[in-house]
């Protein structure tokens, strides 16, 4: 996977989404998910199940009652809403009654789903399932062998199930394993899953650390993501049921692995776990961790899948350290022992003809060591009779020691022939020569498979051409209907608003003379003075009294208010004046107050019988002005929008001219690269057409090697030390 092309969008923590779902009616949109009642920790707060890239938490819906598990994701995926939509098309298309059992889960990809803060982000809404982690069940079931060994069967046939679709889950591990009241697995956690679909994109995730190839990297990603964790996972199973003891003996609680971790893999030599395996009593349980060791060293794409390959028979454990990667025992052509007959070897250049040196069909040409066990037989035989008439002992030990020493010489002249080392020579070389040298009909095989799915893939690819091309072209009419649909949209607004501009002149106008009048009767309030025309009761004392508090115009008081005067107990006034604030003159009872109210009163009817009644033309001018710039703008404005929709169908149409030259230079370099792997198919089946004479050749030589080898016995070598060869 390589680097990001653009910036990466920042995705929320775990605990900003818990403080959001304490309020799932605002945060949600989603008619299952608004409302809905998130499980709650023991302080109160949403419940987060916390990963590497996402956290998930508990919500029962308040629409339907049904309970869901909601990813919400902390990291940027790349292509993420890509890949949910090809994976849940991928696993709708699985017929439930073709699988081993019920072990996928629905879910909905929510793009914008859960509000955080001012921004919206995608969730997944899955299917709650009742089960329980793979460890927890094996803690709690580790000592029924039987239940753990159906266990294994069943993973062994989800896996079969995956592989059989095309399938790989990316991170199999004992978290993502659930298992359910029934006994049967659920799988969970869909991020890094590799469907046929996602073909050529990269790996968003490593999978668990413990569970995982040492060489698997950050690009890796397709069907064969699964092998390795499928065999680690199915080897702590049956050795589970075979010795439940070894659960407490390599498990830790609340460890993140079952038997097995990282450093078991990376250094098999100084893993007491993998070791102890290794060296267990039970043989399937041996040959199964020899299996997990030899595939630590081998690239993902060389490892056999769970559901076809099996434990082969291996040479004793051994304390030695595994051979790095790129190596093997010898003999084994390239590849671990256990994986003869599962993979094709590597090839290696094999000899023109057997270059063994034939050895001889029997022994020849005796020497001193031959001519001197001869002649111990019939001297030992002379012995065994003369001995007891000798007088000698005739226990059947001391009778039988002249025939012992001759048995012995004569093996050990046998073993000293020089046509035994010719032999075993011969039979080391040609082997050597028979193992270097492809099984002809196991690599025509090979090939066969390969070339069948090379040739289903660039059918798939040749159909996805003008699919892609025909996705181009939607994706271009779109732009082109959203952008004919943005610029109606706007100018119905516009016209909308030029429309109604001569409305907004008349109000203009209206306002504008309002205005007018009401400050042509504020200014003749504030010309008309007390002190000059003063109401009836009003006389100089109590005028300079009312300017002495601020009160010199009809503008400078509205009204009056009654107050008690509690120490006169009697009624007194206050004048209101403009803002609100009352004021109170000494003098000013209630008859005065509103003798006063009553002159302004007065004043203000004459005012607004003198009050203008038109606007002049220049105030006209100023008005009329404004809504011409106004009706300016909006023309200018509706001719913009007209633009912007050209230069959206521009853009439009450059996307998909660019769109359409990177298809064609893709489907010209995949049609390059179908050519090379073609022409590589035709070499390679030269290659098997060639090796396939030698292969023959050198069977026949081994064979015929074998048998001469078998045919120098002892008895042939005592029938030569007196009869010849």
């Amino acid at each position: 996977m390589g680097p990001p092309t653009g910036p990466q969008r920042q995705f929320p923590s775990g605990a900003a989404y818990a403080e959001a779902l304490q309020h799932t009616q605002l945060c949600f949109q989603h008619p299952e998910l608004k409302g809905a009642r998130a499980e709650l920790t023991k302080l109160g707060l949403p419940r987060a199940v916390s990963g590497a890239f996402a956290s998930v938490f508990s919500l029962t819906s308040a629409a339907s009652g049904q309970r869901y598990a909601v990813k919400c994701f902390t990291r940027h995926v790349p292509d993420q809403e890509q890949r949910y939509e090809a994976i849940s098309s991928r696993l709708a298309q699985l017929d439930p009654a073709e699988l081993s059992q019920p072990w996928k889960l629905g879910f909905e990809y929510l793009p914008d789903a859960v509000r955080v803060g001012t921004d919206r982000y995608p969730v997944l809404k899955m299917e709650w399932t009742e089960a329980v982690t793979l460890s927890a069940w094996l803690d709690t079931h580790h000592a029924d062998r039987s239940a753990v060994s159906g266990l294994a069967d069943r993973f062994a046939a989800l896996t079969r199930d995956l592989t059989a679709h095309g399938i790989a889950h990316g991170d199999l591990q004992h978290g993502n394993l659930l298992v359910a009241s029934d006994g049967t697995f659920r799988l969970v956690d869909y991020d890094g899953m590799y469907v046929p679909a996602l073909a050529g994109l990269g790996g968003t995730e490593r999978g668990h650390r413990n569970y995982q190839s040492p060489l698997r990297g950050n690009d890796d990603f397709g069907a064969e993501l699964d092998r390795f964790s499928a065999w680690v996972v199915f080897l702590s199973l049956k050795a589970v049921a075979a010795d439940p003891a070894l659960w407490n003996r390599l498990h830790e609680p609340s460890g993140e692995f079952l038997l097995l971790t990282e450093e078991d893999f990376k250094s098999p030599a100084g893993s007491t776990g993998l070791q102890t395996l290794l060296a267990h009593a039970d043989r399937a349980v041996s040959d199964l961790a020899e299996q997990v060791r030899s595939l630590a060293f081998q690239p993902l794409e060389l490892l056999p899948p769970l559901a076809r390959a099996v434990p082969g028979p291996r040479a004793a454990p051994t304390a030695t350290a595994a051979p790095p990667s790129g190596t093997a025992a010898p003999g084994t052509g390239g590849l671990p022992s256990w994986m003869t007959g599962h993979l094709a070897e590597q090839p290696a250049p094999a000899p023109a003809t057997p270059s063994a040196q034939a050895s001889p069909d029997g022994f020849h040409t005796r020497t001193a060591l031959d001519v001197l066990a001869a002649v111990l037989w019939p001297l030992a035989l002379i012995a065994t009779v003369l001995l007891p008439l000798a007088g000698f002992p005739s226990a059947l030990p001391h009778l039988l020691a002249p025939l012992t020493l001759a048995a012995l010489v004569t093996a050990f002249g046998r073993s000293r022939r020089t046509e035994r080392a010719c032999a075993r020579a011969e039979l080391a070389t040609l082997t050597e020569q028979l193992a270097q040298v492809e099984n002809p009909v196991k690599a025509d095989a090979k090939l066969r498979k390969e070339r069948s799915r090379f040739e289903a893939a660039e059918t798939d690819r040749q159909a996805a051409y003008p699919r892609a091309q025909d996705k181009l072209t939607a994706q271009y009419h779109a732009a082109l209907q959203e952008a004919e649909k943005r610029k109606t949209r706007k100018q119905r607004e516009i016209t909308k608003k030029i429309d109604g501009l001569s409305e907004d002149r008349r109000r203009a106008l209206a306002k504008a003379l309002a205005d007018k009048q009401s400050a042509y009767v504020q200014d003749q309030l504030t010309r008309r003075l007390i002190s000059q025309s003063p109401p009836h009761g009003i006389g100089p004392g109590l005028a300079g009294r009312l300017a002495a508090q601020g009160i010199r115009t009809a503008a400078d008081f509205t009204d009056y208010r009654t107050v008690q005067n509690s120490s006169y107990n009697s009624t007194g006034a206050v004048l209101v004046r403009p803002g609100g604030r009352c004021t109170s003159v000494h003098g000013i009872g209630e008859t005065k107050a509103a003798a006063l109210v009553a002159w302004r009163r007065e004043v203000a009817a004459s005012a607004v019988a003198r009050q203008p009644t038109a606007l002049t033309a220049p105030e006209r001018q100023s008005v009329e002005q404004h809504i011409a710039h106004r009706r300016t703008q909006l023309t200018t404005r509706r001719t913009a929008v007209e633009s912007e929709a050209d230069t959206a169908r521009t853009q439009a149409k450059k996307r998909l001219d660019e769109g359409r030259e990177q298809l064609a230079r893709e489907n010209t370099a995949a049609g390059d690269r179908a050519r090379r792997q073609r022409q590589e198919f035709s070499r390679r089946t030269a290659e098997i057409q060639r090796s396939s004479a030698l292969h023959g050749t050198l069977t026949t030589a081994v064979e015929e090697a074998r048998n001469r080898q078998s045919g120098l016995t002892y008895a042939r070598y005592v029938r030569f030390l007196y009869g010849g060869g």
